[in-house]
């Protein structure tokens, strides 16, 4: 949880959706992991991460085989992100993980690189799910890679 100090006028561009399912999907090409964005204008809280909860559950991200699940929750005119790791892949890298990935973001999004900043994140969220829940043969995609746009 945390907010950045720019403003866009618009939640994401074509190009940028684009971009950022690339990443999605070249982050979980060798994990059986599952990677999701959401987006919107608003949070609906006070704190991003009662949101990205709320958004999570929703989204059935709690039922994946392995419970990999990690959402990255972003409020672009309210400046605010949360970034949720289902309790298997939290057990394994723990919170300073999510610490270090949030003090990411904040870098780019202090620099007014939002695109840049969420792909690092997922890129890098995608290596440690392939670290410790690598590809087998039957898994499959559990989740879609779209990106999810809120309000």
């Amino acid at each position: 949880m945390s907010i950045f100090p720019f403003k866009r006028k618009e939640l994401l561009t074509e190009a940028e959706k684009q971009q950022l399912v690339q990443a999605i999907r070249d982050a979980e090409r060798l994990t059986s992991g599952e990677i999701r964005l959401y987006v919107e204008s608003h949070c609906k809280y006070v704190n991003p991460m009662e949101r990205a909860k709320e958004i999570f559950l929703r989204l059935g991200m709690g039922n994946t085989k392995r419970r990999n699940g990690v959402i990255l929750y972003i409020a672009l005119k309210d400046r605010q992100f949360a970034i949720l790791g289902d309790k298997g892949i939290h057990e394994k890298v723990g919170s300073a993980f999510w610490v270090k990935e949030a003090e990411l973001l904040v870098s780019h999004f202090s620099r007014n690189e939002l695109i840049a900043g969420i792909d690092t994140c997922i890129r890098e969220i995608g290596e440690s799910l392939c670290r410790y829940f690598p590809f087998e043969g039957d898994d499959e995609n559990e989740l879609p890679d779209d990106i999810v746009i809120g309000r």
